[in-house]
């Protein structure tokens, strides 16, 4: 693991996720840029002391002399966006793969990069976006798929927040809302790219093109912190898509309505244990997790039985999970190294189109 040192915010989420299902094993970590503290998380983690590093250079060419059996095989990269480009980098070209939080880089040349240097390198490269994990998510994507609403015509995604309706002083809003450590985007880049992912995923289609504006209310703020996109998406769907740091009282909004010729779907990340479906004819049914008459692949994203329910730790754990059959070379990755340059893109575009009075802009191919 490089980041997640001690005081990090996301760090110990993945940590968890990844002991949940006894599949993994954290062995060796660069997890602050202060010395200290990443020797103390390390302790404190159980890490004998020679696999404690003070940078992730030195962590990267150490574990890479290991013998096979015992080095490490894949780096978590939890760290700020700045941090993500030179970590993956140096993992890959160390013989290692990544599974990187999101966004991927802070801007698209450097996402291209290193899908480059994971196609020469065949290094396995990866996102955690976390809400692909939940098992409903992949069954309204089945169904999606299935024709089972018909085709596709409109789709709503949001992700609404309200904890930078001031301006925080804080470790997370900080580096946030730096475009030296951000990238070019704020909320669009940290959850504007969720939305954008889930619908993506459900949907099975790219977006194209999107007419974007931006805001920025909180006065003296770099970045964006609100920003509202009309999308179109390959097949003729259209969409909007909403994502607000500025919400005040919202807590964690991610939600998804998908509605075809037939049918339409609905699903909420603070309620991610029912799916709603509806239909033309019939009335709405609410599809609860871990049932029965879920598909077989839904089913073994489940831990627990009917009713009890299941959340963000273990969605996470079902990436790292997945990330892990990978490298075995089972299955497949719900957001690989195509979907880390499509969320770039997708950035690129909007602030391109908000930078000129929200005109449709094509997403770079």
């Amino acid at each position: 693991m490089v980041g997640g040192g001690q005081g990090a915010f996301i760090g110990e989420v993945h940590r968890l996720a990844a002991r949940l299902d006894n599949e993994l094993d954290l062995v060796a970590g660069a997890f602050s840029r202060d010395v200290e503290n990443s020797k103390l998380t390390g302790q404190l983690l159980g890490l004998p002391s020679d696999r404690i590093y003070p940078d992730f250079e030195t962590m990267m060419t150490s574990e890479a002399k290991l013998p096979v059996d015992q080095r490490m095989e894949f780096v978590a990269v939890v760290t700020p966006n700045h941090v993500h480009f030179p970590v993956a980098k140096a993992a890959m070209e160390n013989g290692f793969h990544v599974l990187s939080d999101k966004p991927a880089t802070r801007d698209l040349e450097e996402i291209l990069e290193l899908r480059q240097i994971a196609d020469k390198t065949n290094a396995i490269y990866a996102l955690t976006h976390t809400y692909l994990g939940y098992p409903l998510v992949s069954h309204a994507s089945n169904l999606v798929r299935e024709g089972e609403i018909g085709a596709v015509r409109k789709v709503f995604a949001e992700y609404i927040q309200g904890w930078l309706a001031t301006d925080v002083d804080n470790k997370q809003a900080d580096w946030r809302t730096d475009p030296s450590k951000s990238g070019k985007s704020g909320c669009m880049g940290d959850i504007g790219t969720h939305a954008h992912n889930l619908a993506e995923f459900i949907v099975g289609k790219n977006m194209t093109h999107v007419a974007a504006d931006l805001t920025t209310f909180v006065p003296g703020r770099a970045l964006d912190d609100d920003g509202s996109v009309l999308f179109r998406m390959e097949g003729g769907v259209k969409g909007v898509l909403s994502a607000s740091q500025v919400c005040v009282g919202c807590e964690n909004g991610l939600t998804i309505r998908i509605y075809g010729e037939t049918g339409g779907l609905s699903w909420s990340q603070e309620t991610p244990n029912e799916l709603k479906r509806t239909y033309l004819d019939r009335p709405t049914e609410i599809i609860t997790s871990a049932q029965g008459y879920l598909s077989e692949d839904v089913q073994s994203m489940y831990r627990t039985p009917p009713g009890h329910p299941e959340g963000y730790i273990e969605a996470f754990a079902n990436i790292y999970v997945e990330f892990a059959r990978r490298i075995r070379g089972e299955g497949k990755l719900s957001a690989g190294v195509d979907n880390a340059v499509r969320g770039m893109a997708f950035i690129e575009a909007l602030i391109e189109s908000a930078e000129n009075n929200s005109k449709w802009t094509e997403i770079p191919a």
